[in-house]
């Protein structure tokens, strides 16, 4: 349960630090940036205090980098266009975690006690309280039917990811692994960022290809804005990847899915006092209120 509320905080944290780095130096250039720096940090633990790519559940992780963070990434930014952030981070959160937890159960045969479920409702209840769009706060954007698959397969690719993350971790320890801790999690973190930048590196090639890349912010020549863009470049390679990731997988090598993700659920509402923090946003009443239950929910998750 804390490493599942460190991710979440260090998820909120990231996304700061990935607006600032997409407005310094373009998504592509952001996006693989993030995801290089996070490789080189990973790998250099991996291969130095973890066990590299000795594992027997190498291959479940890949894949599951492949799953999360490449079609799940994937669905992501083809939804935002089209649904706007709040409802395409609902539909990814809320989704996720009941999908996550029905494959866990038929698959792995991991049940849920009647109080976890409760509570993990809780907290799901909670995000959409505080994220639901409103008459008074209507999407950003003009939302279209299509955009509901995107999202779909959004929360398709996080559910799906974390369930084959679990299936690694069920690999590594019937292979006599020690797979229930912070350096294992962090050691399948490198193997998922790993799959995650292939992935998104063959992705922006053809999008490369077909003339289709986002377009990069002009170049600015001030020497302080330069080093500004590759400290947040670092950032959102740091915090996200590295931490978040490396939090979220060692929850995973602990505790099940349908448990890890509701809690990774609050990411959004973690990043409201952030943002405030550090952008001077004033979070809405429900939003406030929302937060109020989604971490009551979580106490209570705790404590069952």
């Amino acid at each position: 349960m804390l490493a599942a509320s460190l991710a979440a905080f260090f998820f909120a944290l990231n996304a700061t630090c990935a607006s600032r780095s997409v407005q310094a130096s373009g998504s592509m250039h952001a996006n693989l940036g993030r995801l290089l720096v996070a490789t080189c940090v990973l790998g250099l633990f991996a291969h130095t205090l973890g066990h590299g790519f000795a594992s027997a559940s190498t291959g479940w992780f890949f894949l599951s980098g492949i799953i999360g963070m490449g079609l799940g990434d994937l669905g992501v930014y083809a939804a935002l266009p089209l649904l706007g952030a709040r409802l395409t981070v609902l539909m990814t959160q809320c989704l996720a975690a009941p999908i996550a937890a029905l494959g866990e159960w038929l698959w792995l045969g991991t049940r849920l006690t009647g109080a976890q479920t409760l509570w993990g409702a809780v907290i799901l209840g909670g995000v959409i309280l505080a994220l639901m769009p409103s008459r008074s706060s209507p999407p950003r954007v003009r939302v279209r039917p299509v955009g509901f698959l995107f999202g779909l397969l959004a929360a398709a690719g996080q559910g799906l990811g974390a369930l084959v993350s679990r299936k690694g971790v069920d690999a590594a320890t019937a292979a006599g692994e020690a797979a229930h801790n912070a350096t294992f999690g962090l050691n399948a973190a490198y193997h998922r960022i790993i799959a995650g930048l292939v992935f998104t590196g063959l992705w922006f090639l053809v999008l490369h290809l077909l003339g289709r890349l986002p377009a990069r912010p002009a170049a600015n020549a001030d020497p302080a804005v330069k080093r500004r863009a590759r400290l947040w470049l670092l950032a959102n390679g740091l915090v996200g990847p590295v931490l978040g990731v490396g939090c979220y997988q060692w929850a995973l090598a602990t505790t099940p899915s349908g448990i890890v993700l509701p809690i990774a659920a609050t990411t959004p509402l973690l990043a409201i006092p952030i943002a405030y923090w550090l952008e001077g946003e004033r979070p809405s009443r429900r939003s406030l209120l929302g937060g109020a239950v989604a971490v009551a929910g979580a106490v209570a998750l705790t404590l069952a």
